[in-house]
């Protein structure tokens, strides 16, 4: 039986591997099976709900559509790659403090989304940020929260570089 698997080499969370892939394996597949890197959550399959919003070279993607042998030469970020970094403790501590997380699983995808919110518009108002993480499937929280928690940082550090 010929195999029909890839060789790829691809960064992840700052780390070179080499790995062996299938041509049909998603992204957010082989990151939770072959890395075990569980963060991302697969949701709906269809790109839809953000449970498995990784970053490709910096641009958020939907782990479920980008294929593993896509990645080869490239870099990928997980929640766990970018929740590593002490630079995200504001607002994973936010969502804590809003309760802006209950079960947990659209949680990693909704960092990732405010991560690039927040490196990206600064100065997003409210409904900027609302807008913004609506690609973000919440069934627990009502999304009141997470909004409140996003904007409790982007105030806080803008707060923090006026000083």
């Amino acid at each position: 039986m010929m195999n029909d698997k890839h060789l790829i080499h691809l960064t992840v969370n700052g780390q070179a591997r080499q790995c062996e892939v299938a041509p049909r394996q998603h992204l957010v597949d082989f990151l939770r099976e072959d890395l075990g890197l569980t963060g991302s959550h697969l949701g709906c399959e269809h790109g839809v709900c953000g449970a498995c919003t990784v970053r490709l070279d910096g641009q958020v993607v939907r782990g479920c559509l980008v294929l593993a042998v896509q990645a080869d030469g490239r870099s990928v970020e997980t929640v766990e790659g970018l929740t590593a970094g002490r630079s995200m403790k504001d607002l994973q501590d936010a969502f804590v403090a809003r309760n802006a997380l209950q079960c947990g699983f659209c949680t990693p995808g909704m960092l990732m989304a405010a991560a690039e919110l927040i490196e990206t518009q600064p100065d997003a108002d409210r409904e900027q940020v609302r807008h913004w993480i609506s690609g973000n499937y919440c069934r627990c929280t009502g999304y009141q929260a997470i909004v409140d928690a996003i904007c409790d940082v982007l105030a806080s550090r803008k707060a923090g570089a006026a000083q």
